[in-house]
């Protein structure tokens, strides 16, 4: 589904990817591990075409990523849960699910994305005239995802999808969006320093650290890994 080859990208004069190269499949869970800083975010930055990268080129399901404006990426069908939430605090939760749906084939099922939404985080639905600032953190995190799923994506990109949240309520979304991946088919790539969690989570993995992919396999067998569970879950 989607492709990176050799990509390197900067900020400004910092480059911050080596080429990273990485693949995920249509369908599955993948995972992006490292440490903060190691280069997760950057990665998806990329994706969405919000970082150009300086070598190296990105496929999705056959077209070329790396020259096209985010809202372009959109439509392709790849949607961001992005960091910290970002959502709009004084507008109501009804719209900023609302806003999700901008481009022309997700507003044309707006309606029926929202109610299938609603299913999906039923207190969203309590919470529709709600502004989004007065949710809890697990709520708002429901809420960004749920925006994401309003552009009606091929793929959900998560960024951190653990923090600062509490394990009962990481658990919690952890398997709504397993759920949304079984029963709707949408690929979902996390990343994440929860590794653990994502690991848990994920059909195949990656590790990052400084900017450079250094491992990979299927999920289960790099949570058993001598390397993960030495540097990452402090076992061993």
């Amino acid at each position: 589904m989607l492709e990176l080859i050799d990509l390197d990208i900067y900020h400004g004069d910092l480059q911050a990817l080596w080429g990273v190269s990485l693949a995920i499949r249509d369908g599955d869970i993948t995972t992006l591990i490292g440490s903060n800083g190691a280069g997760k975010s950057s990665t998806l930055m990329a994706i969405m075409g919000l970082l150009r990268p300086a070598r190296g080129s990105m496929l999705f399901d056959g077209v070329r990523l790396d020259k096209l404006a985010p809202h372009k990426i959109v439509e392709l069908g790849i949607s961001m849960v992005p960091e910290g939430r970002r959502l709009f605090p004084e507008m109501s939760v009804r719209q900023n699910l609302e806003i999700g749906a901008f481009i022309d084939k997700a507003r044309r099922a707006k309606h029926e994305t929202m109610e299938w939404i609603y299913e999906v985080f039923p207190i969203l639905k309590e919470r529709a005239d709600q502004r989004a600032s007065t949710l809890s953190g697990g709520e708002q995190q429901m809420l960004a995802i749920g925006r994401a799923l309003m552009s009606q994506p091929k793929l959900l990109l998560v960024d951190e999808l653990s923090l600062g949240l509490a394990p009962v309520v990481v658990e919690k979304i952890s398997d709504v969006l397993k759920g949304i991946n079984k029963e709707k088919g949408i690929g979902i790539f996390l990343v994440e320093q929860n590794v653990q969690m994502a690991l848990e989570l994920a059909d195949r993995g990656y590790i990052i650290e400084n900017g450079r992919i250094v491992g990979q396999g299927e999920a289960r067998v790099l949570l058993e890994s001598e390397e993960v569970k030495g540097a990452y879950l402090g076992i061993g």
